[in-house]
């Protein structure tokens, strides 16, 4: 009689703690079930941010309790100055506006301050997709108006760029000032794809930053087959893939330059992230972050992945925010010059 009280009674505990961790579980998937969640893209479509903002918007709903739905919105300008604005300003605090922005908006935050209109540090990273080496990169060989960095040192050359604190107007600009060269810089141009465009054309010699990882799957005879004309990477050492080509930091012209050329290249480690706005409740924030995890782990969506020959190579929300945090904190004379670089 004891123990059969006892079994009954160790099954009531277990079935109240069961309800518990139910109860617990239940408002995040409760508070998603049926939502739609929107993830808002800082380009154009086609371009890299586009390309890895819409597989997050494909498969991330899967993974986070309650399955919402996820809907892509391209919302270009400024170098995504204007979706950080709209994040940090009138956008959803609730975790239900996600976004993919300029992997420089850290160095952008630091310099601009108040003036930026948002603030970087009180948005919350949920993964990286993939990190990012932008390239210089000219026409097809027999075409291209220059073949090596040198040339760049020697001669004008005349460069598409987006707006405001983007990689393809920073790199330029920064190589201008650090490197010796002399690049035109066309700004205004609202994504890669109107850049590689405006460069087919012939207005223009050089984009002045594209994405290796989207090129990879867009034109990867570009870079496997030496296809363009490519003078400068934006990493902190030279990727497999690009053994010949220098980065930044390799052809800054003394010290000073070579330091700083280091830290604009840093942004690399954001790459193709997705964020979400201030103010998001901590276990949904929570919930978020361990589904972009379990999303990266599926098998499924590694072999998805490869098929359409997208490279991930992913990083933890919590390991981004202290990118952004550590970026806040570079020594005062890297960042002034840092500063007017990106003013222009």
């Amino acid at each position: 009689m004891v123990l059969l009280l006892r079994a009954v009674i160790s099954s009531a505990l277990a079935g109240m703690l069961a309800l518990a961790g139910s109860a617990q579980a239940e408002p995040v998937a409760d508070f998603y079930k049926g939502k739609q969640l929107r993830l808002v893209i800082g380009y154009t479509p086609g371009g890299g941010y586009d390309i890895y903002g819409r597989i997050a918007a494909e498969f991330l709903g899967r993974f986070i309790p309650g399955n919402p739905a996820i809907i892509p919105q391209n919302m270009p300008g400024a170098g995504s100055v204007v979706a950080a604005r709209y994040m940090y300003g009138l956008a959803s605090k609730d975790g239900t506006v996600l976004a993919t922005l300029a992997q420089t908006l850290p160095l952008d935050t630091m310099v601009q301050g108040e003036k930026a209109g948002f603030k970087l540090t009180e948005m919350s990273y949920i993964g990286r997709l993939v990190d990012n080496i932008d390239f210089g990169m000219g026409q097809h060989p027999d075409k291209s108006t220059f073949k090596t960095f040198e040339d760049l040192r020697r001669n004008q050359v005349v460069a598409a760029a987006t707006a405001g604190a983007s990689p393809a107007n920073i790199f330029p600009t920064a190589l201008n000032r650090l490197a010796g060269t002399k690049i035109k810089i066309l700004v205004g141009y609202p994504g890669s794809q109107d850049m590689i465009l405006a460069l087919e054309r012939g207005e223009v010699d050089l984009v002045g930053a594209n994405g290796l990882a989207s090129t990879m799957v867009r034109n990867p005879e570009w870079i496997t087959k030496g296809e363009r004309v490519i003078v400068y990477q934006a990493a902190l050492k030279r990727h497999p893939l690009l053994p010949n080509v220098p980065v930044l930091e390799e052809v800054g012209l003394d010290a000073m330059g070579k330091a700083t050329l280091r830290a604009i290249a840093g942004s690399a480690e954001i790459g193709r992230s997705i964020l979400t706005t201030p103010g998001v409740p901590a276990e949904r924030l929570t919930a978020l972050r361990k589904a972009f995890g379990e999303m990266i782990a599926d098998k499924q969506f590694r072999e998805t992945m490869a098929q359409r020959r997208i490279i991930i190579e992913p990083a933890s929300g919590e390991e981004l925010d202290r990118i952004v945090d550590e970026t806040t904190k570079l020594p005062a004379e890297v960042v002034k010059i840092i500063a007017e670089i990106v003013k222009g």
